[in-house]
């Protein structure tokens, strides 16, 4: 709305939701604000303020809001009379989504793969892989990792870090800043990587004989933590070696996030599961696993869901995964988070409340901290946070006390762009730092 109607139509909209959603909801308690546009890393609210994103719905908008190539492909669905709604029958929209999907996977696992279309979410697709391996090998134990998120639903949430009713073996997740072992670096990764076949290997372990191993090569929710490349292959070889499927959870380090394709690229690991959803549907709704054929002894109709058949997601999904690929923006993301990483350590120079910088690729962490003490301090990562939307800069937090400022902006990013979300950090922490107690 024009002129000074603009701010009292948001508020409005603002009240309404506090009066009518559940208590459960989230980014809307820290970010209030109402968009009514958006284009690329911008959004514009109902109060005419603009704010760069680098939130881009958890990662799930690899091209930034509204790219014409999203677009064109949802247009193109609408346009010709196609259905939208087939459940799982096959489409020429769903063919040509598989086929460039297949055509960006690991070589050795497009090879010999299957793809299961799992419904809406990731933590569909998570409940997905688990069936799918507890199903193929006969097994019911499942190992997972400290600081791990795999979703909300509940065989999700067991595999996650916060579960409280603990069915799964919880494994050490290799950390510099928060080391488990107190070392950190590649002595802290071996450490865990022997603590795992040790435990795996000890006939009074306790260990469920375990259907499969579930990672994220960078834990994103948990803190923006990259799992070394070393690490990451010991973990195949010790699954590899014991017959257990290793899955990897690409939800948010998929489709050229973290500087490669996939975030088990950089380690040259290929797992015998990807489950992926987010940026795989253009910015809409759309979430499958991908396995090696043998694990493909499911029975018709074991595992389905209502909207597994959304051509939309799968139109706008082909066309980001070509974009990617076309124009090598995992390259991109590379070369740019690690400027970008380069410069935030430069800040953490100046700036003891901030403890460890870390990322991979366009997935960046700014972990804060109590600069006498070490510890970690959420009332002052909130208050950069809110400091960042002060000054049009929208953010999350992550990490194991909601204490790492999270950047997650699209893979379209320019320099300039780059340069104005730094800019704009730079000046929310110490402005933070100085209202924080």
């Amino acid at each position: 709305m024009p002129g000074g109607g603009a701010p009292a139509f948001a508020d409005g909209i603002l009240r309404r939701q506090a009066q009518r959603e559940s208590a459960a909801r989230t980014y809307a308690r820290s970010l209030p604000i109402v968009p009514v546009r958006a284009r690329g890393l911008t959004i514009e609210g109902a109060d005419g303020r603009r704010y760069l994103d680098c939130l881009s719905g958890a990662g799930t908008l690899a091209l930034g809001h509204n790219h014409p190539v999203v677009l064109q492909a949802i247009r193109g669905v609408l346009d010709s009379g196609a259905p939208l709604h087939v459940l799982d029958l096959a489409t020429p929209v769903k063919d040509a989504f598989t086929s460039e999907l297949f055509a960006n996977l690991p070589p050795e696992l497009a090879a010999d793969a299957r793809i299961q279309f799992c419904g809406p979410a990731g933590t569909d697709a998570v409940e997905a892989a688990l069936k799918l391996v507890r199903t193929a090998t006969g097994r019911c134990g499942l190992l997972a990792f400290t600081g791990a998120y795999h979703g909300m639903t509940a065989g999700a949430l067991d595999a996650s870090g916060g579960a409280q009713d603990v069915r799964v073996t919880r494994l050490p997740y290799p950390q510099d800043h928060r080391c488990p072992f107190g070392v950190g670096g590649a002595e802290g990764a071996e450490l865990g990587a022997r603590w795992t076949e040790n435990l795996l290997d000890d006939p009074k372990g306790g260990v469920p004989a375990p259907a499969g191993m579930i990672l994220e090569p960078v834990q994103g929710e948990g803190g923006v933590i990259p799992a070394p490349d070393a690490w990451l292959r010991r973990m195949r070889e010790i699954t590899a070696a014991r017959g257990i499927p290793l899955i990897a959870d690409e939800v948010q380090t998929g489709v050229g996030r973290t500087g490669a394709f996939w975030g088990v690229d950089h380690a040259g690991v290929v797992p015998d599961v990807m489950v992926l959803s987010k940026a795989i549907g253009g910015s809409l709704p759309l979430a499958v696993i991908v396995y090696r054929a043998g694990l493909d002894v499911w029975a018709p109709g074991a595992h389905a869901g209502t909207f597994r058949g959304n051509q939309l997601a799968m139109a706008a999904g082909t066309a980001t995964l070509a974009f990617v690929r076309e124009n090598r923006l995992a390259e991109r993301a590379a070369a740019l988070g690690e400027r970008m990483l380069t410069a935030l350590r430069g800040l953490a120079a100046a700036h003891p409340c901030i403890g460890d910088v870390r990322g991979r690729g366009l997935m960046i962490g700014v972990e804060l901290v109590d600069p006498d003490t070490g510890s970690a301090a959420p009332a002052l990562a909130a208050a950069v946070r809110q400091e960042c939307l002060d000054r049009g800069l929208i953010v999350e937090l992550g990490g194991r006390h909601n204490t790492v400022v999270r950047l997650l902006p699209p893979l379209t990013l320019t320099d300039e762009q780059a340069a104005a979300v730094l800019d704009r950090l730079a000046d929310a922490i110490p402005s933070a730092a100085r209202r924080t107690p």
